[in-house]
């Protein structure tokens, strides 16, 4: 069994009971499990253990080089642990009844997990989800990430969760996975071992308390707010929900799991490893009963006519934008309220088409990535795999006979970038940033 801090033992061995704690302990010295979640717009199936809590989360037998599957780099699908996945079955479980547009905040997003989730689930929906990650070195990573999953009605920010206060009561769910003392990820981070003290629990609940309670205004009355952490300390968990219900306004709604595995507790639910393949994850869903400030009056902005036809790349209903010589398209259905967050600067809003290069249009790989991408306004070539990899690394790839200009490079037609046929060469145009930098000869 590892070693953990006796502290640490005692609390868990208080809270869950010695016979819980002592299988729990078990487990975090074992090798932890490999899980993905599938793009549903870009695949439907992979072979792996059905997830039972999320329709599309799947359990490896092994854990794959997943640099070296093209689909991972296409947004096919996000490598996810198997617990976290339970909060995006709650955020499905508890989404209220709304005029359309629904507005939802995830508001430390990063690396990504639970928006890109929180985005398939609303697709098909007119949607606003907003991304924040107050990090910027992470924040950039989240926008990394949005952009390859392809969902476009997402915004990405990188500011303090207190800025959201002024938009008034604009969001109708609120999904805070806040800072922990990651007493659930000990198994895969032993820095959270060494870092761990009680102290240090004490500052993660206060710290979480506060970042609730700076964005609880932008909650509007009777909005979700879906809590989660990644430990199991009652004191982060329970003991912080009750106090939101409490001190902010709230009730406690969290939805039964019938499901083997997770464990209820008395305002939410814990994923315990050793009862569940994956990792330790809290979730708790509650309903705001507090009155909440006026959302801003929304007015569409006007949209540049000469620009209309640069809509035609994706599907219906995007209106485009231009910043700084680059086109972006934003779904009509929420243009408003995309506009309504310019004040926050974001990092990403909708999708980029491209740009503009004297009277050539140069089209970016986020638009190839996205879900709403019009396939046929390119010619496309499937990649081999091999090929696919040399794409990927920014290496010199045929487009076969496809005729000039730019052309969709696909693997196992799935997009994954555009190539530029020029005849006699072909210009690969994926983002150096994104590259694989690896040995790819595997």
């Amino acid at each position: 069994m590892a070693s953990f801090p006796q502290a640490f033992v005692s609390r868990l061995s208080a809270s869950l009971g010695a016979d819980t704690a002592s299988r729990v302990l078990a487990a975090l010295g074992e090798t932890p499990s490999v899980s993905i979640r599938l793009n549903p717009a870009k695949l439907q199936d992979f072979p792996g253990i059905p997830v039972p809590w999320s329709p599309f989360g799947r359990i490896l037998p092994e854990r794959p080089q997943f640099t070296l599957d093209p689909l991972f780099h296409a947004g096919a699908y996000y490598v996810q642990d198997s617990s976290a996945m339970v909060v995006g079955e709650i955020f499905r479980r508890t989404l209220p009844e709304v005029d359309c547009p629904l507005r939802v905040l995830d508001l430390c997003a990063a690396p990504g997990g639970k928006t890109t989730d929180i985005a398939s689930s609303l697709r098909g929906r007119p949607a606003l989800t907003v991304a924040n990650e107050v990090m910027k070195d992470r924040a950039t990573v989240l926008r990394e990430n949005v952009a390859i999953w392809g969902e476009p009605g997402v915004v990405v920010t990188s500011v303090d969760p207190a800025a959201f206060a002024s938009l008034g009561g604009f969001f109708d769910v609120i999904v805070a996975d806040v800072p922990c003392s990651g007493e659930g990820m000990f198994r895969k981070d032993e820095g959270a071992v060494r870092d761990w003290s009680e102290d240090g629990v004490r500052l993660c609940a206060s710290r979480s308390r506060r970042i609730v309670a700076d964005v609880w205004p932008a909650l509007a009355e009777g909005g979700i707010l879906i809590w989660s952490t990644c430990t199991f300390s009652p004191e982060e968990n329970d003991d912080n929900v009750l106090w939101i219900a409490e001190t902010l306004g709230a009730e406690v709604i969290t939805p039964k799991v019938e499901l083997p595995g997770p464990v209820a507790t008395g305002c939410g639910i814990l994923m315990l490893p050793g009862y569940v393949p994956g990792e330790g994850q809290y979730v708790a869903a509650l309903r705001k009963t507090s009155s909440a400030p006026a959302p801003k009056s929304l007015r569409r902005p006007k949209v540049d006519s000469s620009l209309k036809s640069f809509a035609g790349y994706l599907q219906d209903g995007f209106d485009v934008v231009a910043r700084d010589g680059r086109l972006y398209a934003v779904p009509s259905a929420i243009f408003a309220e995309i506009d309504a967050l310019n004040p926050l600067r974001p990092l990403l809003s909708g999708v980029a088409l491209g740009e503009l290069k004297g009277r050539d249009f140069v089209p970016s790989a986020d638009l190839a990535l996205s879900t709403a991408f019009r396939r046929e306004v390119f010619p496309a070539v499937d990649l081999s795999r091999e090929d696919a990899l040399r794409f990927l690394r920014r290496d010199a790839v045929s487009a076969g006979d496809a005729p000039r200009g730019y052309v969709t490079a696909t693997y196992n037609d799935v997009p994954i970038g555009f190539l530029k046929q020029l005849g006699t060469r072909t210009n690969n145009l994926h983002p150096a940033r994104r590259r694989i930098r690896m040995d790819i000869q595997q």
